[in-house]
């Protein structure tokens, strides 16, 4: 399977595990994949494994480490903008964005911000990805 055409069972476990907000989880699923991946997405996973850190921080009231990944998450995918292996990339972002605006716009080092659950972004692929053999 050719990983920048089609979803790998790790790419699609990883979105799984992000959109039940198991952020630490889809990180090390992707980073598994990023580790043995060489080709030219290799950029765009170390990007989603750079966001689910972000948000596994600032669940956990890391904000100096949300906030650092979170733009970093974004220099990483960014060259891969609109639509990459399935990902509206600028949904994305934009949902990341109002998820991460009150760190973003924070001032201060060691800000004391709550994650807004109803914020958190969820992955949907597009095209959604073949239904499971049951």
């Amino acid at each position: 399977m050719n990983p920048d055409s089609e979803y790998t069972p790790e790419f699609l476990h990883g979105v799984e595990l992000f959109n039940n907000c198991e952020f630490f989880e889809a990180h090390d699923v992707w980073e598994e994949l990023w580790a043995e991946y060489r080709g030219p997405s290799r950029e765009y996973y170390q990007g989603l494994i750079q966001t689910a850190v972000a948000l596994h921080h600032f669940c956990n009231g890391n904000i100096r480490g949300a906030r650092k990944l979170y733009h970093s998450s974004r220099k990483y995918l960014d060259p891969y903008r609109p639509r990459h292996i399935g990902i509206d990339l600028d949904k994305l972002f934009g949902e990341m964005e109002a998820c991460f605006r009150e760190i973003i716009e924070s001032e201060e080092e060691f800000p004391k911000i709550e994650i807004v659950a109803d914020l958190i972004p969820d992955i949907e692929l597009d095209p959604p990805p073949p239904a499971a053999d049951n």
